[in-house]
């Protein structure tokens, strides 16, 4: 299966108002009863293991910056995917992120039923609050461009 980024089809001021930054990645596949949950839920479900190393790194870096290191603390009543407290949630799109005090993001996950499949969606916004929020999204971004891909194959199988 083959992931192609896309440009976002998103509001983002209503999603996120201020985001400076926002991409998406679409993948199709055959799964016609997939929601936007179970999608999300499989895409957070096991990462690769050298991006979980990443994140592990990631977190004893910013952890002396007192940045989250999840959304644990933020847990909604719509529970959460992976790290992420669940935002909003639809059977066609699952909203998901925290505000932390260097950058806030959304990632959404959307599904849309063109013909006989089901293309899945993952849209990020990021929106910076100050030159660490900047330098982090700077930082985090060749990285974030693997990733992404690499979670929308997963909902694949």
């Amino acid at each position: 299966m083959t992931v192609r980024e896309i440009t976002p089809a998103v509001d983002t001021h209503t999603l996120l108002p201020g985001a400076q930054f926002a991409d998406a990645y679409c993948i199709e596949i055959d799964d016609r009863a997939l929601d936007a949950r179970q999608a999300a839920e499989r895409m957070m479900a096991r990462q690769p293991r050298w991006a979980e190393a990443l994140v592990t790194l990631r977190n004893l870096v910013v952890t002396p910056f007192g940045l989250k290191t999840s959304g644990a603390g933020a847990a909604t009543s719509l529970g959460m995917i992976g790290i992420f407290p669940v935002i909003s949630e639809t059977p066609d799109r699952l909203v998901a992120g925290f505000n932390d005090k260097h950058l806030d993001f959304r990632v959404m996950v959307d599904i849309a039923r063109p013909g006989q499949s089901r293309q899945v969606s993952l849209t990020t916004l990021v929106h910076t609050h100050n030159w660490l929020g900047r330098t982090y999204l700077a930082i985090i971004m060749p990285f974030h461009r693997l990733i992404a891909p690499a979670l929308l194959r997963q909902v694949a199988g």
